[in-house]
């Protein structure tokens, strides 16, 4: 009986020691999600946290090894509510905690000022921010994962001039980096394509009334109104559109290119609203079908604008994880821009300043309540 009792407590050691070797060959890696979650853009954050979600997933389903130790990816999603200040927060937070890679801000005005805490830190950014500034502060580890401004703009510009033949625009800005910087991309090449902008106002992102500034531009005869914004003011704006009878076309950014724009602004949003995004339309890609169904069998709705970009970029990162034998941020991010990506939206590689090097953008308008296709540019 002595015999046995001594040789219980060695098994035990044994098969402990056996289960800490096994934990000890797991790493977890964090990856940190930043967006609006709450306010009106609560739908475009929480879209792209799923696109992320969806990605780590899969990678964790894969048992990827790297130096000999099998990689779990662990999310951890921020509120910053598109708020400048909240986004700043958020990043100090995420840099306390020992986040290395993170995915987002949606919104510019969030990007702009939190890119340099991340930067200083050593962290990997992929936002969605499209304002030019976003990539323009230096630092080498940020990636933008769509279309700029520039190229936003400027297929909303060659639209207008070539297909629409308009040729007095009204321009309204929501004065954030991104609508801003947007409008004057697309009044920049509308002019240099001959357009005239007859009337240029303002507003914010937090307004829902635009009858005053409406019944202004109507004043002046535009043919078009554009809307450097997003859809919770497009949504608003269609609707007073239709009650000024301003039967004319209103154009925007990627933001306007979401069902929440329907959602929002019902039968008032249709054909008479042009939309940009950069890459091609999930309908028009070969595998854009099978992610839709991926997506909407996981979390029971339809992908909105940029769940497909978050999701690419975090398998991209994924594989150059592989390439590189390294977690560390800095030996990922020299194969990330060695790489090409061939994702559902498209191909992704990244330029010296982390803009993709092609990121074709597609015009499209409103049928049936969603986003379809009318051309690419």
């Amino acid at each position: 009986m002595q015999f046995r009792s001594k040789m219980i407590p060695i098994a035990g050691a044994i098969a402990f020691a056996l289960t800490g070797s096994a934990y000890a060959q797991e790493q977890v890696i964090k990856i940190g999600h930043t967006g609006p979650l709450s306010g009106p853009n609560a739908f475009a954050g929480k879209d792209d946290e799923n696109g992320v979600r969806l990605a780590l997933e899969e990678l964790n389903a894969k048992k990827i090894t790297i130096d000999g130790k099998q990689i779990k990816f662990e999310l951890s999603s921020e509120d910053d509510q598109c708020d400048a200040k909240a986004g700043v927060n958020v990043a100090q937070k995420f840099v306390d905690a020992g986040v290395k890679f993170v995915m987002g801000p949606y919104c510019s005005s969030v990007a702009i000022p939190a890119s340099r805490v991340y930067g200083d830190a050593g962290v990997m950014l992929s936002t969605a921010g499209t304002s030019s500034k976003v990539t323009q502060g230096g630092y080498k580890n940020l990636y933008r994962i769509i279309a700029s401004d520039s190229q936003l703009g400027a297929s909303l510009a060659l639209y207008a001039a070539k297909e629409l033949k308009v040729k007095t625009v009204g321009v309204i800005d929501d004065r954030t980096a991104f609508g801003q910087g947007l409008a004057n991309e697309f009044t920049k090449v509308a002019k240099s394509l001959g357009l005239q902008i007859a009337g240029q106002e303002f507003t914010t992102d937090k307004a829902t009334d635009f009858n005053a500034i409406l019944t202004s531009l109507k004043a002046k005869k535009v043919e078009m109104i554009f809307l450097g914004g997003y859809a919770p003011q497009g949504a608003p704006m269609a609707r007073q559109m239709k009650q000024l009878d301003m039967n004319m076309k209103l154009m925007g950014g990627e933001t306007l290119c979401s069902p929440e724009m329907s959602k929002l602004g019902g039968d008032a949003v249709g054909d008479n609203v042009i939309c940009t995004l950069g890459g091609a339309m999930l309908d028009k890609v070969s595998s854009g079908p099978a992610f839709k169904a991926k997506y909407k069998k996981r979390f029971n709705q339809d992908p909105d604008t940029y769940a497909v970009a978050f999701y690419d970029q975090m398998l991209f990162i994924g594989e150059a994880m592989q390439k590189a034998k390294s977690v560390d941020p800095v030996k990922v991010g020299e194969e990330l821009r060695k790489m090409t990506y061939k994702g559902v939206a498209g191909n992704y590689s990244y330029d010296e300043k982390g803009n993709m090097k092609q990121s074709p953008t597609t015009i499209a308008t409103f049928k049936n309540g969603v986003p379809v296709a009318l051309g690419s540019y």
